[in-house]
């Protein structure tokens, strides 16, 4: 698999170019002022990206409880979270 790489003005300029080589499964990395900031993938590559994720955070979550670690009720996971985001506003 061959990366491709543009600048954010060549995937704007061309985006419909990426999407159909992202189809044919070739991903474009998109930089801006030289650092990479984004990528057009394939959709597989992006689904099997979040399957990992969500596999690597379940056993996480398993050795947390493993140990003994302290479980939350949903209402306290949303209060928590909301009292984070009004934190972050002040």
């Amino acid at each position: 698999m061959t990366e491709n790489t543009v600048t954010v003005r060549e995937a704007r300029a061309h985006l419909a170019d990426h999407i159909n080589r992202a189809e044919e499964g070739v991903p474009t990395v998109i930089t801006r002022n030289g650092a990479p900031v984004a990528a057009v993938v394939p959709i597989a590559d992006f689904e099997a990206l979040e399957e990992a994720a969500d596999v690597m955070l379940a056993r996480e979550a398993e050795a947390v409880l493993a140990e003994g670690g302290r479980t939350v009720t949903m209402a306290e996971l949303l209060a928590d979270l909301f009292t984070e985001q009004d934190g972050d506003a002040a």
